[in-house]
């Protein structure tokens, strides 16, 4: 059970735990081929806990940078510390605003010359940080506002997909801060050029390219149909044949926690989403081979090391397991 004493810092609500929660992480092998992307001995590692909500993890610098969303931090954790330090307060809302639920940055990712973007929910925006300074790529569609940028995807011609649920809002769809009439997907060109990929998805989430970008996945985070939807990109970097790549509704079992959230791909095109119970691998297919269990809802994953090691944001917890195989682009 996880207790929690609310506490005001600098006008925000912040909880912190006042009971330590012990981590159990496992593998649970559904298909014999998840054999040849994790060996039968790996564990699952712990890395540094303590957190409110740990979600978007970048490798970046020779260490994994994620964001604490609720406390308004990106961390910083690499081989040898014992714990995560700060690297980044404010990380998502740069000038205190009401009428938040979270506030912090949320998806982080790197541009091809490594600079490190953001997806911030407190300023509503989309941003490059470099030498102690937020740059905006984009903070407005028609004129209008986003909601809470939650997470992006980079293609190689430099093109950021991002997804702009209102989780970030006090009261979500129902905030009186949100202007824009739906939850969309976006694109932003190296240019600065905004567009629309789909608004059809109520609850989009996490988002990641197949190797070869010529598919665009999205999460969607909705409590009656968890799922993972396919597109085709087009040429012109627009979407078509929309279709459902997974239902999630059957992923886990009874009392796993967390739904469909953040994901990443692999070299060999099978997708590690963030689902019930952890983090699914799910084949190019769409075959579900196994989940890597840890026993929290569970935020998000990224490449790092030598992009065969993944990192693991589990709510409170920083976990990460070797595999056999390398995130796409590695």
């Amino acid at each position: 059970m996880k207790l929690f004493i609310a506490i005001t810092v600098a006008g925000f609500a912040s909880c912190i735990a006042e009971e330590t929660i012990t981590f159990k992480g496992s593998i649970e092998r559904i298909d014999p081929a998840l054999d040849a992307l994790i060996s039968p001995s790996t564990n699952v590692e712990k890395l540094a806990e303590g957190f409110n909500w740990s979600e978007g993890p970048t490798w970046y610098e020779g260490a994994v940078l994620f964001s604490d969303v609720p406390e308004n931090i990106i961390y910083r954790w690499k081989e040898g510390m014992k714990s995560a330090e700060v690297f980044l307060k404010p990380s998502g809302m740069t000038t205190p605003t009401a009428g938040f639920r979270e506030q912090g940055s949320n998806g982080l990712s790197r541009d091809a010359q490594g600079r490190l973007l953001v997806c911030m929910h407190g300023d509503r925006r989309v941003a490059r940080w470099e030498k102690g300074t937020f740059t905006s790529l984009a903070e407005k569609f028609d004129g209008k506002k986003f909601n809470s940028p939650n997470d992006l995807a980079v293609r190689k011609n430099g093109d950021i997909y991002f997804t702009d649920p209102p989780y970030g809002l006090d009261k979500g769809n129902a905030s009186p801060l949100k202007e824009q009439p739906f939850n969309g997907v976006y694109r932003v060109t190296p240019k600065g050029e905004v567009s629309v990929v789909t608004k059809d998805v109520n609850w989009p989430n996490g988002i990641a390219f197949s190797p070869d970008e010529r598919i665009l996945y999205v999460a969607v985070s909705d409590g009656k149909a968890p799922r993972i939807m396919a597109y085709d990109v087009q040429p012109d970097g627009s979407v078509a044949g929309e279709r459902v790549f997974f239902d999630a509704k059957k992923a886990g079992k009874p009392g796993d926690k967390g739904s469909c959230d953040g994901m990443k791909v692999d070299a060999r095109g099978n997708v590690w989403a963030t689902g019930p119970g952890g983090v699914l691998i799910v084949s190019p297919e769409g075959k579900l081979l196994g989940r890597v269990l840890t026993g929290q809802a569970t935020g998000n994953c990224c490449w790092g090391d030598d992009g065969s090691t993944l990192y693991i944001t589990a709510d409170m917890f920083l976990v990460r397991v070797k595999t056999l195989t390398k995130g796409a682009g590695w």
